[in-house]
């Protein structure tokens, strides 16, 4: 547990879900995924995109200037959605704030635009390194914000986002700043990220493609996240940006607080494994609880990315911790797919948004007894390739 609890004073995001945490909450009111199928490589692919809502946002910050047209859509996102967190934290325009803002690929599309254009022609375009550097998302929206305070990137894999928030947290506790943006961006509906995915055999099974019994079982939630009796991988993935406002103590406007922060690294048998029991996860989520009971934490916003292992193994290191007080479980994946390191940052706003309308937000296809009728403190976790697991409670303010 923190020593001093940490305020959450606006979060923003731009995801497949909408544009407006009203418009987000909206999308979780219903059981419909936000999945569609795209060519891709010559076969059909599932993936997420964001809504329209949020690509209108994107599309009018691009033509609004000159230099913001070159950029990737990584980059794009990261700038709607902290413009988004920065206007509802009540923050001035002289606030002086840190920015730390991740990536797991960075400016995926960009990125294969000019690889392609070199294999082509042996040359490439002026612009191709400073528009595909990591550090591109954070300095364009500090650039864009007219920030004064650190800004730093980073890539932690699918844990990204939560990291930044325990870097805001460990430079605000620091006393070197008072407030931090923090956050995470993905663009990787693109041909060879989705490759990738699918080389590692853990990508969900469009229509057409063999076996096609695997399809027809899953055909209205193609992305099983969570079902624990589950044959076959369904990982798909989306894209979007999310960010969160920081600041030291509690402060009055907030929409929750972070009450505790865990963090954890295992060792890994291959390349992408975890452990059978995500040790990982366990060491996270107690050291998030520090000193309080298990049975006061009401619900769990899992990782959960759609994979045999994933999934199960995350759910025993619940088993573990938890023990006879296992909360109501949860993820967002099977509705709106894996946004890597956006993933994390998703979770938490699902976390906020439960405590802030004090409504616990099932997966459909799962049986479940919500028994809880008042949501105070929710866990929220995250975990990428390395074996790297970030958890954190918040609570209500």
């Amino acid at each position: 547990m923190l020593k001093e609890k940490i305020s959450i004073t606006a979060i923003a995001s731009l995801s497949p879900l909408g544009s407006t945490l009203e418009e987000t909450w909206q999308s979780y009111q219903n059981n419909e995924h936000y999945f569609s199928l795209i060519q891709k490589n010559g076969e059909k692919s599932w993936v997420s995109p964001l809504s329209k809502s949020g690509s209108v946002l994107v599309e009018k910050l691009r033509v609004s200037d000159t230099k913001y047209r070159k950029l990737d859509e990584s980059v794009l996102y990261a700038m709607v959605a902290s413009r988004l967190a920065v206007r509802d934290s009540g923050w001035k325009s002289d606030s002086e704030f840190g920015i730390n803002l991740g990536s797991s690929r960075g400016a995926t599309k960009l990125f294969e635009q000019y690889h392609t254009e070199f294999l082509e022609t042996g040359l490439t375009s002026t612009l191709s390194s400073p528009t595909t550097t990591l550090g591109n998302i954070s300095s364009w929206v500090s650039h864009d914000l007219g920030a004064s305070g650190p800004e730093i990137s980073h890539s932690i894999t699918c844990s990204t986002g939560l990291h930044s928030v325990l870097n805001g947290i460990a430079w605000i506790n620091s006393g070197m700043v008072i407030k931090f943006l923090v956050g995470a961006s993905e663009a990787p509906l693109t041909d060879f990220t989705i490759a990738q995915m699918k080389a590692l055999k853990i990508y969900a099974k469009a229509p057409g493609s063999n076996p096609a019994s695997v399809v027809e079982r899953s055909i209205n939630y193609p992305c099983q996240a969570l079902n624990l009796e589950k044959e076959y991988n369904s990982m798909i993935l989306g894209e979007g940006a999310s960010v969160v406002c920081l600041e030291k103590g509690i402060v009055k406007n907030a929409l929750a607080t972070i009450d505790g922060v865990g963090y954890a690294t295992e060792i890994l048998k291959h390349n992408t494994s975890i452990s059978t029991n995500a040790v990982c996860f366990q060491k996270s989520m107690k050291m998030a609880m520090g000193d309080l009971d298990p049975s006061e934490v009401d619900a769990v916003v899992m990782h959960a990315p759609g994979t045999i292992q994933g999934d199960l193994s995350e759910y025993n290191a619940i088993k573990k911790v938890f023990v006879s007080n296992i909360p109501l479980l949860t993820t967002n994946k099977w509705k709106l797919g894996h946004t890597f390191a956006t993933s994390g940052m998703l979770n938490l706003e699902l976390a906020l948004l439960m405590l802030q309308y004090n409504e616990f937000i099932p997966v459909p296809f799962l049986k479940q007894e919500v028994m809880k009728t008042n949501i105070k403190k929710v866990m929220v976790n995250s975990v990428g390739f390395g074996g790297n697991a970030v958890s954190v409670l918040v609570s209500k303010n």
